[in-house]
């Protein structure tokens, strides 16, 4: 999959970035970074990913696993927060439009330590300071 590259989009609309269940709030910085990355193309290749910012990567370690609700977002959803206990990581999970209880994980090994969660074949999504972001193939 990886060795002919695949391109996938970080999505355009309503979609595209929505504020992550585990955020107090949006701040300045983020919403910026977040406007540069909408709407662009990250090419994953087998020594590499292309892609804007802070998304591209030249020293990468491949990895897939399988996740759970959990462990997406590196561990985020399943989080305690302000002394309160952890909320349910499932419910988080579907809030954000992952079906079933076990989804496919490509780990980077990029010094951003950013993971990719796939939805279904086409669909992505990975979390970045404040926001998830939509990915889909082109």
């Amino acid at each position: 999959m990886l060795a002919a590259g695949i391109a996938l989009a970080v999505a355009s609309g309503a979609r595209a970035a929505v504020a992550a269940p585990w955020a107090e709030g949006a701040f300045p910085g983020d919403t910026a970074e977040m406007r540069t990355l909408v709407g662009k193309t990250l090419t994953f290749r087998s020594v590499a990913i292309d892609g804007p910012g802070l998304l591209a990567c030249r020293k990468l370690k491949y990895r897939l696993v399988d996740s759970t609700p959990d462990m997406l977002f590196q561990g985020e959803l399943a989080e305690a927060r302000d002394g309160k206990p952890p909320p349910n990581p499932a419910a988080g999970a579907a809030a954000l439009g992952f079906k079933g209880s076990s989804w496919k994980t490509l780990e980077t090994g990029c010094g951003n330590e950013l993971d990719f969660h796939f939805l279904d074949e086409k669909t992505a999504e990975f979390g970045l300071d404040n926001y998830v972001y939509r990915l889909e193939k082109k």
